[in-house]
C-alpha cells in the first residue's frame, strides 16, 4: 500500500492518505489562483476514508464560479491549505499536490477552466480539457 503525507509549510496540520489519488487536476478558475498564489490550483482527489487528518485546521468556506461551495482546511498557524471538501462530494477529500512536496506525484489527468488559463501555461498533451 502507497502511503504519503501532505502538511502545512510549519507541519502542525497534516494529512496521510493511502493508495492513489482518484484524480489530480488542476484548475485555472480565479479563486484558484488567489488561493494558491499561482496561475493554476493542482490538487488530488482521494476517497475520505482513505485520509487520516492529524493537527487542528480552521476552516473557510468558498462560495465557486458556479455557485458550488467548498470547505477549505487550513492551519491557523502558517496559513497553508492542507485540504478541503467541496459539498455533494463529502465522500471525498482534496489536497493541494504541493502539500505532499514530492516531485514524483502523480501528473493532472484533467484541466478545469481553461478559459482563464494563462497563455504561457503548458499542459501535458493527454491531458483531459474542460473550457
Amino acid at each position: 500500500m502507497t502511503y504519503r503525507i501532505a502538511s502545512c509549510s510549519c507541519g502542525q496540520l497534516s494529512a496521510k492518505v493511502s493508495g492513489e489519488p482518484i484524480r489530480v487536476s488542476v484548475c485555472h478558475c480565479h479563486a484558484c489562483q488567489r488561493r494558491t498564489g499561482s496561475v493554476f490550483g493542482a490538487q488530488a482527489r482521494f476517497a475520505r476514508e482513505a485520509v487520516e487528518i492529524s493537527g487542528e485546521g480552521t476552516a473557510y468556506v468558498r462560495v465557486g464560479d458556479e455557485g458550488g461551495r467548498a470547505r477549505f482546511t487550513f492551519c491557523p498557524v502558517c496559513g497553508a491549505t492542507v485540504y478541503f471538501a467541496a459539498e455533494g462530494r463529502e465522500d471525498s477529500i482534496v489536497i493541494p499536490v504541493g502539500a505532499f512536496a514530492e516531485s514524483s506525484f502523480p501528473p493532472p489527468t484533467f484541466s478545469v477552466y481553461e478559459e482563464r488559463m494563462h497563455p504561457w501555461v503548458s499542459l501535458p498533451e493527454d491531458i483531459e480539457h474542460m473550457a
